[in-house]
């Protein structure tokens, strides 16, 4: 049995892994480049496409998914197995990516040779490749997120796809693998424990409590997979807590996803799946209202406050957002807050450093609105969780993650006397 990484290698996108085991050849995850990687979606994958048997999705995040469609306008033609919930989400991702590439690396007809060939695999149900099996178990990540336990050769094997922050509350927290032969790990915040969830919480409603009072608007670039539905949560649970204001979801695509989440309760925590026994939606808050016009989106710009405003793109690459930032970062009644990862030399990290002007949309704006940065909000496992989740394992190897918190995270694993070693792309590794 041997795995090789063909993306996610000492970086955070492309997350994409070739299994070899008992004759068979399966995927697990094919997933995009994005930011200064994006080159990478163009290049070869590294192997042949139609000589892959199968592919297993971790979950629906374009990172993990998003090169699926190029794998079939490559020859690839067997099965796509995921839980019903990662693939009902991954339609909505993959066709919401094809609206906004510059340089499409695929076409509509190839998303929906993907659907062709999804079937269904759901948490402790066994697939057998031959002498190969391998099952889903909860990730905690994404409604549907899954690692993947591979058994063959005597051997046993885990993929963690993404593992949750487990102080959430929206979905189970994951649970914790078998003892395998290799861990093949994500790291990505391998050089830090999260704040506190709860504490992050509370500064974030003392935020909205003083901006709305005052008649300002509140500006929250989101993901619009999970990370939006997640703040409508907060916000319908805490309503009562805040000044009377509009909710405004301004990202199409996190309408649609908002749309099917009461198609996917039974993938939610228990505290969310009793709303919904109970005949409420907690990810509608009583003042939401979606925005589905791009016309109706810049007509928002000119309203008065109070107002909250969740829209993409959450790294500011892009989007709606965009629009309400330049005109709103001028007054100081307002909020701008971060919830999710803003990457280095990006918009986001450049407005968090506090500059006089910031340029947005071809125009100079003075940056005098509160700006505010809320790490307790990611969606992945902090350092603290990633020990606990692989202790006992005897060999570990890192991927999905910047070098440096790689390899933070593997000096703690070491000292606990566990093997380690960080993901190459190409470079096999012998289960």
């Amino acid at each position: 049995m041997r795995i090789v990484p063909f993306g996610a290698a000492r970086e955070v996108t492309g997350s994409c892994h070739l299994l070899w085991a008992e004759g068979r050849r399966v995927l697990l995850d094919c997933g995009m480049f994005q930011g200064k990687e994006e080159e990478k979606n163009h290049a070869p994958f590294g192997f042949d496409p139609k000589g892959v048997e199968a592919v297993v999705l971790s979950h629906a995040h374009l990172d993990h998914v998003g090169r699926l469609p190029r794998l079939f306008r490559e020859g690839f033609r067997g099965p796509v197995y995921a839980t019903k919930a990662t693939l009902l989400l991954m339609r909505i991702v993959l066709e919401d990516a094809l609206k906004v590439m510059e340089r499409p690396f695929f076409e509509e007809e190839d998303v929906e040779e993907v659907f062709r060939h999804a079937k269904p695999l759901e948490y402790g149900e066994w697939l057998r490749l031959g002498n190969l099996t391998l099952s889903l178990s909860q990730a905690g990540h994404l409604p549907g997120s899954a690692f993947v336990v591979a058994q063959g050769e005597g051997k046993t094997f885990v993929y963690s796809g993404d593992l949750g922050n487990r102080e959430k509350v929206v979905l189970p927290d994951a649970s914790l693998p078998p003892r395998a032969d290799l861990v093949l790990s994500e790291g990505t915040y391998g050089d830090r424990p999260h704040r506190s969830f709860a504490a992050t919480v509370e500064e974030f409603l003392e935020i909205l409590d003083r901006v709305l009072s005052r008649g300002g608007k509140v500006f929250i670039p989101s993901f619009a997979v999970e990370r939006a539905q997640e703040i409508l949560f907060l916000l319908y649970e805490n309503g009562h807590r805040l000044p009377r204001a509009p909710i405004l979801l301004d990202s199409p695509m996190a309408g649609r996803v908002l749309e099917l989440y009461p198609r996917l309760v039974p993938y939610f925590s228990e505290e969310v799946q009793a709303y919904f026994l109970r005949g409420k939606n907690p990810f509608r808050p009583r003042a939401l209202r979606v925005v589905e016009s791009a016309e109706e989106s810049k007509a928002l710009a000119q309203e008065a406050g109070p107002m909250v405003v969740i829209a993409g793109s959450g790294m500011l690459s892009g989007g709606r957002i965009l629009h309400h930032l330049k005109h709103g970062l001028s007054d100081p009644r307002n909020a701008l807050v971060f919830v999710g990862y803003q990457p280095r030399g990006g918009l986001g990290a450049e407005i968090i450093a506090r500059p006089e002007r910031v340029r947005l949309l071809g125009q100079e704006v003075p940056l005098r609105a509160e700006v505010h940065t809320l790490g307790g909000f990611s969606g992945h496992a902090g350092q603290d969780e990633l020990l606990d989740w692989l202790e006992g394992q005897p060999r570990v190897l890192l991927v999905h993650g910047e070098e440096d918190k790689l390899l933070a995270l593997g000096k703690l694993l070491a000292l606990r006397g566990q093997e380690v070693g960080l993901g190459s792309f190409g470079e096999g590794v012998e289960v």
